[in-house]
C-alpha cells in the first residue's frame, strides 16, 4: 500500500505529547501481589496444529520467459505419488521497467535525515547477491563487478537487493535495499581479494607449474619427484577440503539468517564453485589419501535453504570455462611427459564436471536453476532474479500425517502446455518437537506449523529478532523519518556512552554519540480510547549498533506511552509523532545503526538502518528544547532479543 509523507514534513527534537513513564503502567510479565497468578496445573493446555509445506513454482515458457494468469486449479500436485489439496495459492509478479513511471519519485532528503517510506511497491521477493571471493579467481571477481554495474543500470524499480561476500566466514557488504544508487555504490569498490585456499587465486591458466613439475623438469630423480607430488597433491587436497567447509558453514548461516524474512528469497551465488567430493588422484603413490567427501552437509544444506523458503541460482563466476593446457604457462611440462596433458585434460574435466554437478544439485534442491559456461552475468542476474520473482506459493497439508522424518517427494504439474516448472523437490517430514536425525547439530526447522494456542511473548521476540537483524529489510508497517547526527565534531570522541546505553561485555570505548529524532506517522500507530475518555497509544523505540560483521555492541530500548484527549492527540500528532534520544558506538570503524518504531498493540514495526560513515562529517545539531508538558519515560535495559 502507498502511503503520503504528508505527516512527516520535518524532524523537530522534542517530544510534544505526554509520555507517560514505562514504569507506572501495568508490567508487561509478571503480576500484582493483589492478583494471584493461577497455577499452571490447574490450566487445561490445548494443543492444536496443522503441517502445512509452502512449495513457490516459477512458470515458464520455452523461451524462459514468466508465464502469468495461471489458476489453481491449472496445478495437480503430489507427494510420493498421492495426489495432495492446495490449500492456498497465491500468484506473485515483479515490476517492470515500465512500471516506473507509474510511481512519484523519492523525495531528496537532506543530510542525516533517513525514512523507510518508498513511493513504490516492493516485489514478493527479496534477493541476495553472495560473492564468494573464498572459492574465485581475482580475475573473475573483476568480472563479476562489472556484469553487476551493467545489470543495475537497468533494474526494475522496487527490486529489493542485500549483497554479502564470502572469505572464510560471511559478510554483509550492504543490506536490504532498492535503491540502485548504493547498490552501484558497494559494486563499485575493490571489495575483492586474493582467496588463501585456492590453487589458482589469481585467475591464470587454471594448471599451475608445481614444484614437482619443476624438478622433474630439472631431471632429478623419479622417487623424490613423487614424495614431493605426492605432497602437493595431500596439501591441495586439504585445502579444497577446508573450502568446502568454511561454504558450507556461510551457506547455513545464511540460510538461517534468510529464514526470520517472510517469503520467498532468491540466492544469486557467484563463484568459481567448489566440489562436495574429492576423487582418488592416479598420478600420486597413494591415490586413495586425497579422497574426501562432503555429500551429507551438502544435502542438509540444501535442506535448510529449502525449508527456509531460499531459492539458489548458482552462477559461475569464471564464465565461459575452456581447457587451459595449451597456455604458456603449462605447455613446458608435455614435451619432458605428453602423459601429463592427458592427465591434465581429464583432471579439468572432471573438476568442471563435478563443479557444475554441484552447482545443479543446489539449485534443483532449492528451486532455483544454475548459470554456467556463459560470459553473459549480467543476463544470468536479470534471468535470475525475473524467474525468482514472478512464481506461484502453493501450499498443502500433506495427506499424510506421520511426521517420521524421512523424505517426501514433491511432483507439480501443470495443465498448460510447453510450460517448464521450476520448484523445490521435497523435504524431510520432521517432528517440529525433536531434533532432525540428519540435522542433530542445527536447529529445528522443519514444514510450516501453525499452532492454534501460541505463546505471544515468543511471536513478539521472534518478530522483534526479523525486524532488528542487521541488514535484513526494513518493516515499513510504521512510515518514519528519523534524524541522526552526531553529538561531537568528526575529530573528537567521548570516553562514557550515552545514558540508558546497554553495552555488550566486549564493547569498549572511546565513542562517539548521536542524536537520533524520530517523527512517525500517526497513522500506523494503534490508538485506543479506555473508560477514563483518554486516547491511549503505546509503543516503544529501538537502536541496536552492529559492527561490520553483525555482532551486536550496543542497543536501547525506550518504552513510551500517550495518554491525551482526543483533542490534545489531534493537535499535537499534527506533524508526527515526535522524540529523540541518544545512542553511542565505538569511535574507531564504521558501524550500523538500526533504529525501529515498535507498535506494542499490533506487534508493527517501522525500522531505519544508518550507517555511521554516512553522517560522522554532519555537523552536531543544537541541544533540544523539552516542553514542560513531556515526561521523560523510562528506559527498558533488558538484554536484546537474540
Amino acid at each position: 500500500m502507498l502511503r503520503s509523507l504528508k505527516y512527516l514534513p520535518g524532524l523537530a527534537l522534542s517530544a510534544s505529547l505526554l509520555f507517560v513513564p514505562a514504569s507506572a503502567q501495568t508490567p508487561q510479565t509478571g503480576q500484582s501481589s493483589a492478583t494471584p497468578k493461577p497455577s499452571s496445573s490447574s490450566l487445561p493446555t490445548l494443543h492444536a496444529s496443522t503441517q502445512l509445506v509452502v512449495v513457490d513454482v516459477v512458470v515458464t515458457d520455452k523461451n524462459r520467459k514468466p508465464v502469468h494468469g495461471l489458476k489453481a486449479s491449472d496445478f495437480t500436485l503430489t507427494e510420493e505419488n498421492a495426489p495432495q489439496t492446495i490449500k492456498h495459492f497465491e500468484e506473485h509478479t515483479a515490476l517492470t521497467a515500465a512500471d516506473a513511471t507509474k510511481f512519484p519519485a523519492m523525495p531528496t532528503m537532506p543530510p542525516g535525515i533517513f525514512t523507510n517510506f518508498t513511493p513504490e511497491p516492493v516485489n514478493g521477493a527479496v534477493n541476495v547477491l553472495l560473492f564468494d571471493v573464498l572459492n574465485t579467481p581475482v580475475t573473475a571477481q573483476q568480472y563479476v563487478r562489472q556484469q553487476l554495474l551493467a545489470y543495475l543500470n537497468s533494474a526494475a524499480p522496487g527490486t529489493r537487493i542485500a549483497i554479502f561476500g564470502l572469505t572464510t566466514h560471511l559478510i554483509i557488504l550492504q543490506g536490504f535495499t532498492t535503491d540502485p544508487a548504493v547498490l552501484k555504490a558497494i559494486a563499485s569498490k575493490r571489495f575483492g581479494k586474493t582467496s588463501p585456499l585456492l590453487q589458482d587465486a589469481v585467475g591464470g591458466s587454471g594448471i599451475q607449474n608445481s614444484q614437482a613439475d619443476d624438478m622433474e623438469d630439472m631431471g632429478l630423480p623419479a622417487d623424490i619427484v613423487a614424495n614431493v607430488r605426492q605432497f602437493e597433491t595431500e596439501t591441495q587436497s586439504n585445502q579444497v577440503q577446508l573450502r568446502v567447509k568454511y561454504t558450507l558453514d556461510a551457506m547455513n548461516q545464511l540460510a538461517r539468517y534468510l529464514s526470520s524474512i517472510p517469503g520467498r528469497k532468491n540466492l544469486i551465488w557467484f563463484s568459481g564453485s567448489f566440489p562436495i567430493s574429492i576423487l582418488p588422484d592416479t598420478s600420486i603413490k597413494d591415490p586413495f589419501v586425497v579422497v574426501a567427501n562432503s555429500e551429507s552437509e551438502f544435502r542438509d544444506t540444501v535442506n535448510l535453504f529449502a525449508r527456509s523458503q531460499v531459492a539458489v541460482y548458482p552462477v559461475d563466476a569464471r564464465g565461459l570455462v575452456t581447457s587451459p593446457v595449451d597456455s604458456a604457462a603449462t605447455t613446458r611440462n608435455y614435451g619432458r611427459n605428453p602423459g601429463r596433458m592427458t592427465q591434465d585434460l581429464n583432471k579439468f574435466a572432471g573438476d568442471t564436471a563435478d563443479e557444475h554437478n554441484t552447482m545443479d544439485q543446489m539449485a534443483e534442491g532449492t528451486g532455483g536453476r544454475a548459470f554456467y559456461n556463459t560470459n553473459g552475468l549480467s543476463q544470468a542476474i536479470a534471468s535470475a532474479l525475473d524467474e525468482g520473482s514472478n512464481f506461484y506459493t502453493l501450499t498443502y497439508t500433506p495427506a499424510n500425517p506421520d511426521r517420521d522424518g524421512k523424505f517426501r517427494k514433491i511432483k507439480v504439474q501443470s495443465a498448460r502446455k510447453g510450460v517448464s516448472l521450476t520448484y523445490r523437490r521435497g523435504y524431510y517430514a520432521d517432528d517440529p518437537d525433536k531434533a532432525p536425525s540428519h540435522l542433530k547439530s542445527q536447529p529445528k526447522q522443519s514444514t510450516v506449523t501453525d499452532a492454534a494456542v501460541t505463546s505471544s511473548a515468543a511471536n513478539t521476540q521472534q518478530s522483534m529478532r526479523a525486524a532488528m537483524m542487521r541488514g535484513s529489510p526494513t518493516p515499513s508497517d510504521i512510515v518514519m523519518k528519523v534524524g541522526v547526527y552526531p553529538t561531537v565534531k568528526p575529530a573528537q570522541s567521548e570516553d562514557k556512552p550515552a545514558a540508558g546505553n546497554v553495552l555488550t561485555e566486549k564493547t569498549r570505548g572511546p565513542f562517539r554519540s548521536y542524536n537520533i529524532t524520530y517523527a512517525i506517522n500517526p497513522t500506523d500507530i494503534t490508538f485506543l480510547r479506555t473508560p477514563d475518555g483518554k486516547i491511549h497509544a503505546d509503543f516503544e523505540l529501538v537502536i541496536f549498533v552492529y559492527d561490520p560483521d553483525g555482532v551486536l555492541v550496543n542497543h536501547l530500548v525506550t518504552e513510551l506511552h500517550i495518554a491525551s484527549s482526543l483533542e490534545e492527540i489531534r493537535k499535537n500528532v499534527a506533524h508526527g509523532i515526535q522524540y529523540s534520544q541518544q545512542i553511542s558506538a565505538p569511535a574507531k570503524g564504521q558501524y550500523f545503526l538500526r533504529i525501529a518504531v515498535h507498535d506494542l498493540n499490533r506487534d508493527h514495526y517501522g525500522v531505519v538502518e544508518v550507517a555511521t560513515s554516512d553522517v560522522n562529517n554532519l555537523a552536531p545539531p543544537l541541544p533540544p528544547p523539552m516542553p514542560a508538558s513531556s515526561v521523560t519515560p523510562a528506559t527498558t535495559t533488558s538484554p536484546a532479543p537474540q
